[in-house]
């Protein structure tokens, strides 16, 4: 099941470069941060904030203006010249520049290099730390660099002891995409936890959760989430279609006609596999004439195309439930498409059946003329179709042709004197 990789906006990737640049900035490190501040272990002290040095800081400055300017290369460019001696000023100096280049399209793998080294050792204040940490677990995603995803994240967690939906459901997206499953499910579990907390389900880490159990062949475990998000997003004809399969998976064939019923009175199948999935449920569940209908009806409509095979599908579910007639007739239906004469001869026993005797002997002679295999037993039932008509002499000679078959030897001759007496009896010589 193939899952959405987290991607950063340019807009995320250049927030917070600190209080020495311009104002706006700052205010948008504010709105960032969490209001219990950036690190929320038992015992913690804020402490210091370190600002860079006035020569780095009035090239940090300058870079700021050529970036609000949308001069981003350029303000690269001065950031890159700054060669300052303090660990601070590097650290604050290769983050900014970090940030400006993974706001470009093609350079995530540069800008990490930046931030890593923004973050070893430990320098900068804990606010530009932690988001620092976060960035590159978020990078690491974009770069499709799993297993340092999961690294930083971790890291961002040890070192603000904080716990958020979001960094617990790209963790396990990371350990989902390392086919860590066993990992995916705990992870995710803290992720709708703290999602249920907040009061805002979220789909993805149900979605993660469902996968991995799905790839760990976990089918009863899969089911169970498929369920809980079908009740938490009841509008997703998605989820609805995925239910039902995973109830068939698990032989729970009665539910998945329950659900798929459900999902086909809410208008959610739209598709012509949707359809005939539903159809094949209806009559496995012992309906075939429910079948028959949704199927000819989607036909009607044009969802479903008008081929020999979908004809003779709506033939055999009428056919199931003994509507010989209208089985009968799509299988009529079938044969006018590819003229297979076995959809002919079908149509004619069928027909036979339904004591229609005309459309029979027109129905079987056209399977005989295109070439029908056992022919014989077409002939047996052309003499059947011919008796019922008090078409004795037609009856007699087909009877003739039939009893030439070892298999149809018996009956043929059983019938041949009852032939003979029904045609004495009205007069008529064969």
């Amino acid at each position: 099941m193939k899952l959405r990789t987290f991607k950063m906006s340019a807009v995320a990737l250049v927030m917070g470069f600190g209080a020495v640049v311009a104002a706006p900035m700052a205010a948008a490190q504010t709105k960032s941060a969490a209001p219990s501040g950036p690190v929320v272990c038992p015992g913690y002290v804020k402490g210091k904030t370190t600002l860079v040095g006035e020569r780095t800081g009035k090239k940090v400055q300058q870079a700021f203006e050529a970036y609000n300017e949308d001069r981003v290369d350029e303000a690269i460019a001065i950031l890159k010249d700054v060669d300052p001696s303090d660990d601070f000023d590097k650290a604050y100096v290769n983050r900014f520049v970090g940030n400006l280049i993974a706001s470009q399209e093609g350079k995530g793998m540069e800008a990490f290099g930046y931030l890593e080294k923004s973050v070893n050792p430990k320098v900068l204040n804990d606010t530009e730390h932690s988001q620092t940490l976060k960035l590159l677990g978020d990078l690491s995603m974009q770069e499709q660099k799993y297993t340092e995803a999961v690294n930083y994240y971790d890291k961002w967690m040890d070192f603000t002891c904080k716990e958020d939906a979001q960094v617990y459901t790209r963790k396990a997206q990371a350990l989902y995409e390392q086919k860590k499953f066993d990992e995916v499910v705990p992870t995710a579990d803290k992720a709708i936890a703290l999602n249920k907390q907040a009061g805002k389900p979220d789909k993805n880490p149900y979605l993660l959760k469902l996968s991995a159990f799905y790839e760990s062949k976990k089918f009863p475990q899969t089911v169970s989430v498929a369920e809980e998000l079908v009740n938490l997003f009841p509008d997703n004809a998605t989820y609805w279609i995925q239910l039902a399969s995973f109830y068939m998976l698990v032989e729970r064939f009665d539910k998945a006609v329950q659900t798929f019923d459900i999902a086909y009175m809410a208008g959610f199948l739209d598709k012509d596999s949707h359809i005939k999935q539903l159809a094949s449920l209806y009559a496995n569940a012992g309906n075939p004439h429910k079948a028959a209908k949704v199927l000819e009806k989607y036909l009607n409509s044009g969802l479903l195309k008008k081929d020999a095979e979908m004809y003779a599908s709506v033939a055999n579910s009428f056919h199931q439930a003994k509507d010989y007639k209208d089985a009968a007739k799509f299988y009529g239906k079938a044969a006018q498409v590819d003229s297979d004469p076995e959809y002919y001869r079908k149509q004619g026993t069928l027909l036979l059946v339904a004591e229609d005797y005309r459309g029979a002997i027109t129905a079987l002679n056209k399977a005989l003329e295109r070439g029908v295999e056992d022919e014989a037993k077409i002939h047996f039932s052309l003499m059947e179709a011919n008796f019922y008509l008090g078409n004795y002499k037609k009856a007699f000679e087909h009877v003739q042709i039939a009893k030439k078959d070892k298999s149809l030897r018996r009956n043929a001759i059983a019938w041949e004197p009852y032939i003979k007496d029904k045609a004495k009896n009205r007069g008529i010589k064969i």
